[in-house]
Order: structure tokens, then C-alpha cells, then sequence
């Protein structure tokens, strides 16, 4: 049979019935269970969030048939007489919906009681009118558990997303609001209660779940729960050979060679202390469908809300590279007003856990992996660069050619080009160093996604290193004074001393950029 993969199913049923390709995580499901707790998951968008609230619910539903040859078919068989035990469910699933307008939020969970309350057969007008939403939230729970004698699921996917896109602070407060009387039924009906189950992006630390509601689990972080989005590489291994089979074949590399590739593009992710390196399942499952390496997961959604964030805040583009230390409390607890753009770039994906520190209990945070890193630095370009024109582009290709090629005066050329075509750099109440080394640091980021690419800010070493198979390429960078200047640093500091055995030829630049002209003013080579 022909292997389906699942690039864009979401529902656990139609993925199972249908056969498409399953990266079984019904393990995590049990586990769950027996805890016998109330959850918050927080995963990055296109992580398998809503795939696996489907799962939850169509095993709290005792869908038998759809769990054959899976993990947890044997483990719940063992329960005898209670396996497979059906319970009463309400699903959230708030991935959709008119969140930006008055009435958007409310209207959608009074649609989401009222179609459960149908679907079960609970059509009293108790139910359905002349209630309010908190009211008639509490007496479907009361129904269900009454009528089923047995107690009620809810799960809630998303739950975030009403507040990210409620289009402005005022409307998302009523949002808040209105949460905090609709989730506090959770705490009041308790014990008619199997499982709450909440997943989102952010946490949003002044939602009341999480404040007025003390009963949910945090597994965000937790070790246990590290893989429970996501592919492992023993899963991908296990799932995905075929295809791996097939991609390599079509890229001309060997299946090894093809792995590789997958993991520098894909892979990465931690989230948490002891974390397994997590591939984003999106990207992977894109890649192998389309036998193709390209950026998936960063071009399904437009990252503007998290560059803004960016620009706004005093972080320098360079930190996301070298790394970013802070607390287990600055990465899970969302504020809007918080100027850090730390935690909503790391809860959205953008960075990932590194190294843990126990003794300062601290996480080092960076970007995951190429995908990551190189489409996030392209996406700052109208931000950094300013808009391109047709007459004045910011051409890595070309760049990146004559690099390879050993032409210094076509790399200076492009350079003064694209620095002569930002047109606002008058307008920025900046120091130009600051906003030319932003600048130039970008450039080359953009280059050494197709070139070796070193880039320095620490006394001792070079400005920046690029290497191809036949040159060496050493820059020293100045503002307001002299590339002579750059190129007597180089010397001085012997940065070309790691490069005496090797064969290439050495390129050394210097360059000086002009505050008043904004531009390169002085640009000299030397070559050995």
C-alpha cells in the first residue's frame, strides 16, 4: 500500500482510519492517565498540539478500533473490565474563530456548549438559552456526569489564540475576562471531573486559569513529557525510512547523508533540563512528502507580531545566535506588556533550551536549528535593510558568488549597493555604529547560510571570517576612520595565524564606513 503522510490532518480518527503514516504517542497518553491530573501543555504552533488533543478525546471516547498496534492498545487491555471505558467529553478546539470582533470568543464557546449539549442528546432548554455562558458551561458538566454517571473530560486546544488575536488590548481583557468566570466552573465542578487538558503557544500569565485555577499541571517543562510534540530521531528512524529512502535518492545523497541534512534543518528543539533532540514534525514531515530541504515551518505563518516585538525591545539580533540566558520563569510566563521579547520567542519556537545550569537554575536559550535561524534573520531584512527596490536588492547570489570566485571588487560593489538603497537611515534618532554593525551583521548571517561563516564581536578576533574551498576571507570592520587602520589591527592581531599550513589563499579587507555618507568610505585588500 502507499504510504500517506500526514502534512496538513490534524484528527486522530481520520489519520488512523485513513492510514496515514502515525508517530505513536498514546504512550504519553496513558501516562497522563494515571497521573490523574489536570494539564497545561505549551508547544510552539504546528507542533502536533491539536493532533494530540484529538487523541486524548478519542481515547476518553473509547475509540477501541482506532488504537490496533499501538503503545497503549496493551497497557489498557490489561485493565480487564475497565479498559476502554467511555467518558463524557467536551472539546475546545479554539485554533479558529472571530476573536478580533466583540462578541468573537463568546460566541464560539456558546456554539461549542450548545453542539455538545446536542450531540449528547442534552437539549433541555436548562442547557442551550436564558443562561448565562458560565451557567450553561457548569450545567452541561453537571448533565453529562448525571446522565453517563461517569466523570466529564475538557479539553481545550489553543486556548491562547482568542488572545493573540483579539486585535487590541481593550478586546483582548474582555477576552481574559471572560475566561476567568467561564474556566472558574473547573474549579467549582471539580468532582465532576475526569481530566482538564489545556494546550497553547504562550502562557499568559494574567489569565485566571493559571492564577484563580491552581489545579493544572504545568508539564511544559517536565522531562517526562519532553517528547510529547515532535519526532525523536528513534522515531523518525522507526517511521520514516522509507521516505528518507526516497528523498535521498532524489537529492543525490546517500540515506545517511540525507539524515544529516534533515537534522541541521530540522532538529534541535529542547523543552526541558534532560530533553531529547526534538525534530519540528511540520518541517520533517513537509521535507520527506516533497522529497525537498526548504523552509516549512517558518513560511506557515508570518512571523511579523514577533519581529515587532523585536524591533521594540533593546535585544541585538546577535544574542539570538550566541545565546540568551534566563529563568524557568521568564520562559513560561506571558506578559503583553512585557518588554522582554525572550519568553514569547521562546514559547512561540524561535528559540529552544540549550544548556541548563542547576546551579543558578537558569536556561541558555538559541535558535533551534538552519531553518530557524537563517529565515529568521531573511525576515528582518525591511526592518534592518529597509525595503528592496529592483535597481538595488539585497542579492546573497551574488554575494555569495563573488565570494567563491575571489572578487573582492564585486563584493564591495554589492555591499555599497545595498547600503546606498536603505532609505531611512536619516530618520533614526541611532548612533550609526550601532545600526550599521546590526546591518552588517545581517549581511553576512544571510551569507553563511551558503558559506562558512564566523562572526566575532570579542577583542582578540576578527570582525568576520568567511572560508569557501579556495579562499580565506578575513574582514576587520571601522566607522570614521581608516581601512588601513582595520588592515594594521589584522596584522597586528595575527588573525590569520590559524590559516599558515592551510593551502588557500587569504584574503585580508578592511573597511571603513563613513557616519556622514552612510556608506563604505575607504575599502583595501591584501592577499597571501
Amino acid at each position: 500500500m502507499e504510504r500517506i503522510l500526514p502534512t496538513s490532518v490534524q484528527d486522530f480518527e481520520k489519520l488512523r482510519r485513513e492510514g496515514f503514516v502515525y508517530v505513536d504517542k498514546t504512550q504519553y497518553v496513558w501516562n497522563l492517565v494515571q497521573r490523574k491530573s489536570n494539564y497545561f501543555l505549551s508547544r510552539p504552533r504546528r507542533f502536533g498540539k491539536s493532533l494530540f488533543i484529538s487523541t486524548l478525546e478519542a481515547y476518553f471516547r473509547g475509540k477501541k478500533e482506532c488504537f490496533t498496534g499501538l503503545a497503549i492498545e496493551s497497557l489498557e487491555n490489561d485493565r480487564g473490565s475497565d479498559a476502554w471505558t467511555e467518558y463524557p467529553v467536551i472539546t475546545f478546539y479554539l485554533a479558529s474563530g472571530e476573536f478580533y470582533t466583540d462578541n468573537g470568543l463568546r460566541d464560539k464557546l456558546s456554539d461549542i456548549i450548545d453542539d455538545c449539549a446536542r450531540g449528547y442528546g442534552l437539549t433541555e432548554d436548562s442547557f442551550l438559552i436564558e443562561k448565562t455562558l458560565t451557567v450553561r458551561f457548569s450545567n452541561l458538566i453537571k448533565g453529562l456526569k448525571r446522565k453517563y454517571d461517569r466523570p466529564v473530560v475538557v479539553l481545550v486546544d489553543e486556548y491562547d489564540n482568542p488572545l493573540l488575536k483579539a486585535g487590541s488590548k481593550e478586546r483582548e481583557k474582555r477576552n481574559r475576562d471572560l475566561y476567568k468566570s467561564f474556566f472558574s466552573v473547573l474549579k467549582d465542578d471539580d468532582k465532576d471531573l475526569k481530566m482538564a487538558f489545556f494546550t497553547g503557544v504562550t502562557k499568559f500569565s494574567k489569565v485566571s486559569i493559571f492564577s484563580d485555577l491552581n489545579q493544572l499541571d504545568d508539564i511544559s517543562l517536565w522531562d517526562d513529557f519532553s517528547g510529547i510534540c515532535g519526532f525523536t530521531e528513534t522515531e523518525i528512524k522507526k517511521h520514516f525510512t522509507p521516505e528518507i529512502r526516497e528523498m535521498s535518492e532524489k537529492q543525490h545523497m546517500t540515506s545517511d547523508e540525507c539524515l544529516a541534512e534533515l537534522k541541521d534543518m530540522y532538529d534541535g528543539y529542547h523543552f526541558s533540563e534532560n530533553s531529547e533532540d526534538i525534530y519540528n514534525p511540520y518541517s520533517l514531515i513537509n521535507a520527506l512528502d516533497k522529497k525537498a530541504f526548504d523552509n516549512y515551518w517558518f513560511e506557515s505563518a508570518t512571523p511579523g507580531f514577533l519581529i515587532d516585538k523585536l524591533t521594540s525591545s533593546q535585544f541585538r539580533p546577535e544574542q539570538f545566535v550566541d545565546g540568551v540566558d534566563c529563568t524557568e520563569k521568564q520562559i513560561k510566563d506571558y506578559r503583553t506588556d512585557n518588554p522582554d521579547p525572550v519568553p514569547l520567542f521562546y514559547q512561540s519556537g524561535y528559540l529552544t533550551i540549550k544548556e541548563y545550569d542547576s546551579r543558578f537554575r537558569t536556561f541558555s536559550l538559541a535558535f533551534p536549528n538552519r531553518e530557524v535561524r537563517y529565515s529568521f534573520f531573511e525576515s528582518l531584512v525591511p526592518y534592518v535593510l529597509g525595503e528592496k527596490d529592483d535597481d538595488n536588492p539585497l542579492s546573497v547570489r551574488n554575494m555569495v558568488k563573488s565570494i567563491e570566485n575571489g572578487d573582492t571588487e564585486g563584493l564591495h560593489d554589492i555591499l555599497y549597493s545595498i547600503f546606498a538603497s536603505i532609505p531611512y537611515m536619516e530618520k533614526r534618532d541611532i548612533p550609526y555604529e550601532s545600526v550599521w554593525r546590526n546591518q552588517i551583521y545581517l549581511i553576512f548571517e544571510l551569507v553563511g547560510e551558503f558559506v562558512t561563516c564566523e562572526q566575532h564581536t570579542s577583542k582578540g578576533r576578527s570582525d568576520c571570517l568567511l572560508e569557501t574551498s579556495e579562499y580565506v576571507y578575513i574582514f576587520e570592520f571601522k566607522v570614521d576612520k581608516s581601512a588601513d587602520e582595520a588592515l594594521t589591527q589584522i596584522e597586528e592581531k595575527d588573525y590569520a595565524g590559524r590559516f599558515r599550513a592551510d593551502n588557500r589563499q587569504i584574503i585580508r579587507i578592511g573597511a571603513d564606513f563613513s557616519s556622514t555618507e552612510r556608506n563604505i568610505d575607504d575599502w583595501k585588500c591584501t592577499f597571501q
